[in-house]
């Protein structure tokens, strides 16, 4: 396997969503069972500290684990390593790719391979494509000495296109981005909670991260040289109407979020926002409200990389059956969260 690891936390919230796009790219080994499992395995998650990720089945083998016989995760169909095989073209590529090309590669149709493409990844090849040029461009800046050799290191044509693209969806200015978030002020605070200890951290343009039982060493992962400040008179309103809205959930459109993904999960974060309190959304009623109805593998990985809890209300989306589905922060918490607003589950 050339492609590298993803991070552990993008792994475990692949396989909280069951997302299909994620299969072939990693297996699940789950040390208490001695099984390892594709991403979308429909099997019971298990708990988060016995699970352990691996490149491929051969290394999951090799750590004495056995593949799951409900997901076969060595049997990898001709739709998957196509698809499969398209993603590698395409960040090989670092832009997007002609369809035909790729579907006379995969042997398909170019509008069957825009379909079987949609369906494994919620995205079509382009749009996938325009995704990890932003995804690149957002590293390349952490990385690069000037935001001209970041844009160029990303893929992009010229410094217009770079602009274009990541307009509003960075989080923060471009040159920021170049050095870790150097220059950017992030506040934060850990405050105790009905639902334990919850950190809130904010830039000057709203919320960046909502999260249970982390603490600034989470921030300083993600901003390495951003400037973190503890509490202060400035973030103290703030916070003040974030723990509010978390012990009495409601509307929080209220309050100002500062948060960056692909364009396929802005919408679907968007879309849990408009989620009434006191209802909920199936995974797939998700995927239909955002105009990918089969999509809903990938809506529940978009619901699982939210970093931004309770005010992108990811814990309003449950599963098909009923039951409470994934959550980041553990069930617990979700099923108090639903009940603060009324939601009786079935687990």
């Amino acid at each position: 396997m050339t492609e590298p690891m993803i991070p552990d936390d993008e792994a475990w919230a692949a396989v909280l969503g069951r997302d299909r796009a994620f299969d072939g790219r990693f297996v699940t080994g789950v040390l208490s069972t001695g099984i390892y499992c594709r991403p979308c395995c429909a099997a019971r998650h298990p708990a988060r500290s016995n699970v352990r990720f691996f490149a491929d089945g051969a290394a999951a083998r090799a750590a004495g684990l056995r593949p799951c016989k409900r997901c076969l995760p060595d049997d990898v169909s001709r739709d998957e390593r196509a698809v499969l095989s398209a993603i590698a073209a395409i960040k090989a590529a670092g832009q997007p790719l002609a369809l035909a090309a790729l579907a006379a590669e995969a042997g398909y149709s170019a509008s069957h391979f825009q379909r079987v493409f949609t369906r494994h990844t919620g995205l079509s090849p382009a749009a996938y494509a325009r995704a990890i040029q932003a995804e690149r461009a957002a590293q390349a800046l952490s990385e690069e000495d000037s935001v001209t050799g970041a844009v160029y290191a990303a893929g992009y044509s010229a410094p217009s296109r770079f602009y274009k693209a990541t307009q509003g969806r960075l989080g923060m200015t471009p040159s920021a981005w170049v050095n870790g978030g150097k220059g950017v002020t992030i506040r934060w605070a850990v405050v105790e909670t009905s639902l334990g200890p919850m950190l809130v951290a904010a830039t000057d343009k709203g919320v960046c991260r909502l999260s249970f039982n982390e603490g600034q060493d989470a921030l300083e992962r993600r901003f390495p040289h951003a400037e973190l400040v503890e509490g202060g008179a400035e973030f103290q309103a703030l916070l003040g109407q974030v723990v509010a809205a978390v012990e009495a959930p409601g509307d929080f459109a209220h309050i100002p979020l500062d948060v960056k993904g692909t364009a396929f999960q802005e919408a679907v974060w968007q879309e849990l926002r408009r989620i009434p309190a006191g209802e909920t959304r199936t995974y797939a009623q998700l995927a239909a409200a955002v105009g990918r109805p089969k999509a809903v593998r990938a809506a529940g990985s978009a619901n699982g990389a939210n970093n931004v809890a309770v005010l992108i209300p990811c814990h309003r989306v449950i599963a098909t059956g009923g039951g409470l589905g994934g959550y980041a922060y553990g069930l617990e918490i979700k099923r108090k969260l639903l009940g603060k607003e009324g939601v009786q589950t079935k687990e």
